[in-house]
Formats: structure tokens, sequence, C-alpha cells
């Protein structure tokens, strides 16, 4: 009888670690050499029309790969974007694609490049998770799930 019940913690431990282990494999995203994870947003006030989202994507292949476009059906258009430091001025602009060179990563984060997602249909609530296709030349497209954050989040949190 104590051995059974040996044998059924050590099953239940390793349920329990199986379910974390899923919940963090949730969040993370793969299209061949790419690794993409820490994808949040921010949420929005009622009313706004745009909303950032955050992430960061790892290319373990050879070659370059280039993120050209991505989309969203919470938005009208998604652009990816670049806030920089001009002349002590904070400038925002968008740009066509951005590389992600072999064996290197990107962040996509707040203060640097983001997705812009424009014309939102709805506010972007806390807790949610916003479907992006994130589109790549030669490579192809991958379906990733934004968490949504509270405004002022700089980096994804831990609140499953």
């Amino acid at each position: 009888m104590r051995g059974m019940k040996r044998q059924i913690g050590i099953a239940i431990a390793f349920a329990a670690c199986f379910v974390a282990a899923s919940d963090v494999a949730a969040d993370e995203y793969r299209l061949q050499s790419l690794h993409i994870e820490h994808a949040f947003a921010r949420a929005t006030p009622p009313g706004a029309k745009s909303g950032g989202a955050y992430l960061t994507i790892e290319n373990s292949g050879t070659a370059a790969a280039t993120l050209v476009s991505a989309s969203s059906p919470v938005a009208a258009s998604v652009e990816l974007h670049q806030m920089a430091m001009d002349g002590g001025l904070m400038t925002m602009r968008s740009v066509p694609a951005l590389d992600i060179p072999p064996g290197g990563r990107v962040e996509l984060r707040p203060g640097g490049y983001h997705l812009m997602l424009l014309d939102l249909k709805q506010p972007l609530k806390v807790g949610d998770k916003v479907p992006v296709t994130l589109t790549f030349r030669n490579l192809g497209s991958v379906d990733i799930g934004v968490e949504v954050e509270p405004m002022g989040a700089s980096s994804p949190m831990t609140h499953k």
C-alpha cells in the first residue's frame, strides 16, 4: 500500500510538471528556424484607435529571416514600426521589413521595434489573447497569440 501511494505521488508530480511545461510551450511558437516567444501587447483605453504588440524572434538558422508583414482580426491593419531618438525627440516610423540575422535574435519592445495595431475594432483588455499572423519572406507565416498586459507593461507577465 505504501509503495502504491508513492507511485501515485510520483505520477501526480509528473503530471503537474507536464501541465506546467505545456503552459510555457503554449506561448512559444516555431516556424522552421525561427523561435518566437514573449508576445504581449499593452491594454488600450476605450476609444483608442491603435495599440502596440511586442515579441522576441530568435533565428537558429544559417540564413537571415525577414519579417515582412503582420495581420490581426482585431485591427484593420498591422504595421512594423520603429521608435528611436532623433535630436532629443522620440520619433516613430513605419519600416517595410525587419531582418533577423542568422544565429541572432531581435526583440520587438516598447521604445524600439514593435507591431502597431491600427484602427482597432475593440479595446485591448488585460487578460485577452490577441491572434496575430506573422509573415516572413521565404519562410511562410505563423499564427501566434499575444497576451494583453496592463497599459504600462514593459514585458510579458506570468499571471497564469
